[in-house]
């Protein structure tokens, strides 16, 4: 069974100011709920090919897993995918401007859990729904507390 997770906010910032935060791996930590640390594999910056070494806490598990990104389009799109871990996971970010000031972003969040993981794949995409929201929600009071870059 494949889990699919969409989520969508508009924060009230410039789509560049929005998208350069979220896509720096530096600052994953302090907008995703479950997310405890990021490390680069490969030297900075950021662009396709890059592999980034990610430990989170989902459902009480301790969970390690390298990100690699696949495509980069600056203020516009991130997709990045599971070089290892748990499952294989694709994470899209998509940014699009509304007027000047304001940004429309979708985090979505798509794989195959494999094995015993499989079982609890509709419990897994509703726990990965509710922590989206929760992220989307930091990134966007975190955001909207700094000053416009406009």
């Amino acid at each position: 069974m494949t889990v699919d997770v969409q989520t969508e906010i508009v924060i009230d910032r410039p789509r560049a100011q929005v998208a350069g935060y979220a896509i720096d791996p530096s600052n994953a930590p302090e907008w995703y709920v479950n997310i405890e640390s990021v490390e680069w594999e490969t030297p900075a910056p950021l662009g396709v090919g890059s592999k980034l070494a990610f430990v989170a806490r989902f459902l009480g598990r301790r969970l390690a897993y390298t990100y690699e990104i696949v495509e980069l389009v600056p203020d516009e799109r991130l997709v990045m995918r599971t070089a290892q871990g748990p499952f294989p996971m694709e994470t899209t970010y998509t940014f699009a401007a509304r007027g000047n000031s304001s940004t429309h972003m979708t985090l979505r969040n798509r794989g195959e859990p494999r094995g015993f993981s499989a079982i609890g794949a509709p419990l897994m995409a509703a726990a990965m729904r509710r922590a989206n929201r929760q992220d989307l929600a930091a990134l966007k009071a975190r955001l909207e507390a700094l000053p416009s870059k406009e």
